[in-house]
């Protein structure tokens, strides 16, 4: 067989093929520069989750291909919890992970995020939980849903590697479509693509909305009530209250973190923002004077609802712009507001926290929330927040 693809996602199966007696060739396109070549030498395909199930090599080949995700839900022994959604899919998971943990459940915690998948099987049984992180690019061509499927806010995103929305969100759709009536779907029933996906399959229903959290919380943001009554509803499904879990979680890193306070102005790290949609949800998280940085390279989105809402919010005192999409974000801002401060131009991230940080006042906050993808200007979404960090960090001491 061959593995197609090769990154994080992927090196945790190729040991555990080789384990079953497998022989395993691995092709990776982004380390030769070259195409797959002729697949039908393979008897299997498996697909990492970056590689496109529809493309045309892997349909010519008349292969069967498989992914590791489906690898996975063939042979774990245990219950898989799935949560999908365009954001909030880590902290949602990470949440329901401590939640089962605190109740003294067998539960690990993978797909995009925590530990690698394959390594666990041998310790886990038929008790055991996996909470799954799982994006489109997993959920593409499953043939099975989770006992537990989370759906979150669906809107839009990976419309560079989807043909389209519709496609984005019927990929999303396979994790309620196969559930059986002895397993649940907890949908959040604020956004109209999440209640289509909830309404697939034969899983019972369980409809949340943000609107339902007034408890005390240390996450800022309206978004993360709806994660938060999201995995409520997960605890509540197997007997568990994770009122106290949620009161102690402080969040994940890069999603609006509190990063440091320099000067009596507070900066935020909120990297892992790579949608419009999300930088508007941290943007609607704050109220007291804000600099907002945003901007990152191209990932199809249309910016026009985040030019409405960062002219229609008076706190925000100025924006600084970086990237290749600064001028289609200043032109969308523009469209509704032209005497709002706007900074382009920053070469890095240390022009861009100096600017920020000149912009801005005692009392007030910097939010890092770029609303783009970041391979522009980064390798990826942590470094562009650990840069920004460090920035921070060291202006203190300027």
């Amino acid at each position: 067989m061959a593995i197609l693809g090769w990154g994080v996602d992927t090196q945790d199966v190729e040991p555990w093929l080789v384990k079953q007696g497998h022989e395993v060739t691995i092709l990776d396109e982004k380390k030769d520069g070259k195409s797959f070549g002729d697949l039908s030498r393979f008897e299997l395909l498996v697909r990492s989750p970056g590689v496109y199930r529809w493309r045309e090599d892997i349909k010519s080949s008349g292969v069967p291909v498989t992914s590791k995700t489906k690898l996975f839900f063939d042979v774990w022994p245990g219950k898989i919890i799935g949560v999908t959604g365009t954001k909030g899919k880590g902290t949602t998971s990470t949440l329901i992970y401590e939640i089962l943990k605190s109740a003294g459940k067998d539960v690990r915690l993978g797909g995009n995020i925590g530990t690698g998948l394959f390594g666990e099987i041998e310790k886990a049984n038929a008790d055991s939980f996996m909470v799954m992180e799982m994006s489109s690019f997993q959920l593409i061509d499953m043939t099975k849903s989770p006992h537990i499927s989370v759906v979150l806010m669906v809107t839009q995103d990976h419309l560079d590697w989807h043909k389209n929305i519709d496609e984005y969100v019927d990929a999303k759709a396979t994790i309620t479509k196969f559930q059986t009536t002895s397993d649940y779907a907890v949908v959040n029933e604020d956004y109209e693509n999440s209640r289509k996906i909830g309404g697939f399959g034969q899983g019972q229903k369980i409809w949340v909305s943000g609107k339902d959290w007034q408890g005390e919380t240390r996450l800022r943001g309206e978004h993360n009530k709806e994660n938060i009554v999201a995995a409520l509803a997960v605890g509540k499904i197997l007997g568990i209250d994770g009122t106290e879990v949620v009161k102690k979680f402080k969040g994940l890193e890069h999603r609006l973190e509190e990063v440091e306070e320099v000067n009596g102005v507070m900066y935020f790290d909120d990297s892992f923002s790579t949608t419009p949609e999300t930088t508007i949800a941290a943007i609607k998280s704050f109220h007291e004077p804000m600099v907002l940085i945003v901007g990152g390279s191209e990932k199809g989105s249309d910016f026009t609802k985040l030019g409405e809402e960062i002219a229609a919010h008076k706190n925000i005192k100025a924006v600084v712009l970086i990237g290749l999409m600064a001028g289609r974000i200043n032109q969308a801002i523009l469209k509704n507001k032209t005497d709002l401060p706007i900074i382009m131009g920053c070469q890095n991230m240390k022009e861009t926290v100096r600017e920020a940080k000149r912009m801005i006042k005692p009392g007030g906050v910097v939010v890092l929330s770029p609303g783009c993808a970041s391979f522009d200007m980064f390798k990826n979404y942590k470094e562009r927040g650990d840069l920004f960090k460090s920035e921070v960090r060291m202006s203190r001491e300027s």
